[in-house]
């Protein structure tokens, strides 16, 4: 059931790629906005008529004022581990929903059942949450569509050759829109609470078919070039932290000879289906363009 809250929802991450476009669909909503802004001056990036508040999530205490009144918190986790605890206390203190941005690290299926220090803290952050009693929904988006703009537009943008380990496995990848959509419905909408989405795109695909399908936007004859992990590993040396290199490396082997895990959450939640790899892909085409500025 729809409502408008006349209570504002808080938002931290709120300049993110997520957390902004959450501020989008919550003032679309009608929604009051709180966004928490670690500095003052990034109220220059949100537009007119959200209420910016400074705060840091590694000072739990800078966060009393930004959550107090909140009818419900965007809790997207963007700083060390430590405080982890105090926040989520001090946020359950002060508002009646928690809404957090974790990872399908429960959904049996190989791609998100390998070793992954971050999956470990979002359990973690999942169990602090929970333990407060205060109302919750988990949204767990698996492999972002705009990974391919991160890993795949600078070889685009200077060539039409993008080499890649494991051009076999298959993922399902969801747009960061559909994701901040599901995260701001079930801020100010009842009936989430206790919910658990796992949010995927409605297409199994191979990383090189979906090279292919970049080619494809683009009208270019864009060519997918298998590389080893061990080339991989000595490409991203100092360019990644080495666990994230070794989970990447031993999700997409993982998902190697099986479609990858496709929800219908997006749908369920939003009442429409979730955009496809190429529509993402259509829409950020500039993205892959010679001479073309990377996004941020």
């Amino acid at each position: 059931m729809k409502r408008t809250p006349s209570q504002p929802v808080l938002v931290t991450g709120a300049t993110g790629r997520i957390g902004r476009a959450v501020v989008d669909h919550l003032l679309d909503a009608g929604v009051p906005v709180r966004a928490l802004t670690r500095r003052a001056e990034a109220a220059a990036t949100l537009p007119a008529g959200v209420e910016v508040v400074t705060g840091d999530l590694t000072v739990p205490a800078s966060l009393d004022e930004a959550a107090r009144g909140a009818g419900a918190v965007f809790l997207l986790w963007t700083a060390p581990p430590a405080t982890a605890e105090a926040v989520v206390e001090r946020l359950a203190a002060r508002t009646r929903r928690i809404v957090l941005l974790s990872s399908p690290h429960r959904t049996p299926h190989p791609f998100f059942q390998q070793p992954n220090p971050m999956a470990a803290f979002h359990a973690e952050l999942e169990r602090l949450v929970a333990d407060t009693g205060v109302e919750s929904t988990v949204v767990r988006p698996g492999m972002f569509a705009s990974n391919a703009a991160a890993w795949w537009a600078p070889s685009l943008r200077a060539g039409d050759v993008v080499r890649w380990p494991y051009g076999a496995a298959e993922t399902a990848p969801v747009d960061d829109r559909d994701v901040a959509a599901v995260a701001a419905r079930t801020l100010y909408e009842d009936g989430h609470a206790g919910g658990d989405y796992v949010l995927t795109g409605a297409e199994s695909l191979t990383q090189a078919a979906q090279v292919g399908v970049i080619g494809e936007v683009l009208g270019r004859p864009v060519r997918f070039e298998e590389m080893s992990p061990e080339e991989f590993r000595r490409e991203t040396e100092g360019q990644a932290p080495g666990p994230v290199v070794d989970m990447l490396l031993s999700a997409w082997n993982a998902a190697v000879g099986g479609p990858a895990y496709v929800s219908s959450a997006v749908s369920d939640v939003l009442g429409v289906p979730p955009r496809s790899f190429r529509q993402w892909v259509a829409d950020h085409a500039a993205t892959f363009a010679p001479g073309s500025v990377p996004t941020p």
